[in-house]
């Protein structure tokens, strides 16, 4: 297990300015935030802080602006929302002013300007890392999101300054060290969406480390085609065929199960419940037709192999699931896993986009160990590698 400080051992933070890394990188409709899940996630690290007397200085990156100041990416837009998620007044300050800084009093909340107008942001450079510790006493980082970027406020001034793990953040590394770190087994794998291209890594690295994986979505026809089942017109990246059968020897060397779909739901069009819907034999598919989703049989079975399983890591739909039917065996596995979870029989761990949205159309997200909100530095995280912004809290000051 990483070793990393958490607010546990940061001591008497009363009065100390501390610059707390967060995700308020929030999607917007018309002026207002349309979803406040990554706002909602800080709060039990800024109001522990705050209610302990801290003068908490948030830190966050907003879009893209290419290191250029644009007031359609200025966080000064998410104050307002953030102050009734707080429900504590929040200041908002320009820039990284010191001047601004220090007319805060112990218990204050204030958002500082997006971190990404400045160039040095993203190029973790020291002169801008040194520029934003100069504002503070202490760190924390509880953006576990932005943790596989490394970027000035992400890593560079973790070496700055004393560093700390915040709530979301220790909780996020707590769950993946259960599901993958140091797992009870045996351990099952789902990995579903549209392609094998954007998940090599994954599998290669997760073949050695579980014992069951269950393959889906597009990247399930993949390795249906390397084996040499015709799939139609199935979604299905053929000129991997190579590499999807070297995972499967890795798989096979290393005793880990994978498991692919025998019965299938096949239509000729991907539309809601289209007239040509059928579920077949995965053998059965005939030349004019395209595998939207696994079939009741295989979601049977692969329920079976969740039963015998301590640990399970998800990621990805196991179909088409934004469009009805062809999300019924996400929906079907993703509340079988919630039930084993609640039985306390299965620790499970989700994360990715897709993966949150799936989980939460079968109403099984809340039933899960842990569900990270997290897109690309779950997938990193999943690939085995080392994420410098967890990394920096390791080897910080």
């Amino acid at each position: 297990m990483t070793s990393f400080k958490t607010l546990d051992d940061l001591g008497d933070a009363s009065g100390k300015r501390i610059l707390v890394r967060v995700d308020l990188n929030v999607p917007m409709e018309e002026g207002k935030v349309s979803d406040d899940t990554r706002l909602r996630a800080t709060l039990p690290t800024v109001t522990e802080l705050a209610d302990k007397g801290a003068i908490v200085l948030l830190l966050a990156h907003f879009g893209r602006p290419k290191g250029m100041p644009d007031p359609a990416m200025s966080l000064a837009l998410v104050t307002k929302p953030y102050e009734q998620v707080l429900g504590r007044p929040v200041r908002f300050i320009g820039e990284w002013d010191k001047q601004a800084v220090a007319t805060l009093a112990p218990g204050d909340v204030a958002i500082l300007e997006n971190t990404r107008f400045d160039p040095g942001e993203e190029k973790n450079d020291p002169a801008f890392a040194a520029r934003l510790a100069a504002l503070s006493d202490l760190y924390v980082n509880d953006a576990f999101s932005a943790a596989h970027r490394a970027h000035a406020s992400t890593e560079g001034i973790a070496h700055l300054l004393p560093a700390y793990a915040g709530r979301a953040m220790e909780a996020e590394l707590k769950a993946l060290e259960r599901a993958l770190g140091d797992p009870e087994r045996p351990v099952a794998a789902v990995v579903g969406g549209a392609k094998v291209s954007t998940k090599l890594e994954v599998l290669r690295h997760l073949v050695a480390r579980v014992d069951h994986l269950i393959i889906g979505g597009g990247m399930a026809n993949t390795f249906l085609a390397a084996r040499g089942v015709d799939v139609g017109r199935s979604l299905a990246e053929h000129d991997l065929a190579g590499t999807a059968n070297e995972i499967l020897d890795a798989a096979e060397r290393a005793n880990c199960t994978v498991h692919l779909p025998y019965d299938v739901v096949v239509a000729k069009e991907l539309a809601a419940s289209p007239p040509s819907l059928r579920t077949c034999d995965v053998h059965e598919v005939a030349a004019d037709e395209m595998i939207l989703d696994i079939g009741p049989a295989a979601v049977e079975a692969l329920a079976d192999v969740l039963k015998t399983c301590r640990t399970l890591v998800w990621n990805g739909p196991l179909g088409a699931f934004e469009t009805p039917p062809f999300d019924a065996a996400t929906v079907a596995l993703a509340r079988t896993a919630a039930a084993l979870t609640q039985e306390g029989s299965l620790v499970s761990v989700a994360g990715g986009g897709d993966t949150v949205a799936a989980l939460n159309r079968a109403g099984a997200a809340e039933d899960f160990t842990f569900v990270s909100t997290a897109g690309g530095a779950f997938l990193e995280w999943m690939e085995g590698k080392e994420l410098p912004g967890v990394a920096a809290l390791n080897q910080g000051k």
